[in-house]
């Protein structure tokens, strides 16, 4: 797994209205588009040709899927909070405040007694 490159993902998703919309609305476009031209961009004037997911990522990307997210390795508060931005006010409309951050750690709980994934690069 290329971790760097997930939580890249992650943290410029999650820090950008528009693509977490677009990536909300068809994750399969998005993340498409993200791999070939959002992420590769080192800074404004600069592209690189180094990076890209592997398959399993890529998946758990498109289908949301953050439990395998993190068994992969990605950034355990990343991973969190980019989905708290999607499915926040779904959940909370359902179970009341912090319903997601429940469900994450619901959907999480047979990793409590093991050693968590290392999220180093």
């Amino acid at each position: 797994m290329s971790k760097y490159y997930v939580n890249k993902f992650l943290f410029t998703v999650d820090r950008n209205p528009d693509y977490l919309r677009r990536y909300t609305e068809d994750a399969r476009t998005f993340v498409a588009t993200w791999e070939q031209s959002i992420g590769p961009r080192l800074n404004d004037a600069e592209m690189s040709s180094v990076h890209s997911f592997t398959e399993a990522e890529r998946e758990a990307l498109i289908n949301h899927d953050y439990v395998a997210l993190f068994e992969m390795g990605a950034h355990f508060f990343l991973n969190l909070t980019i989905f708290i931005g999607i499915y926040d006010e779904v959940f909370m409309a359902k179970s009341g405040p912090l319903a997601f951050q429940k469900e994450f750690a619901l959907r999480l709980q047979d990793w409590r007694d093991k050693d968590y994934p290392s999220v180093a690069t």
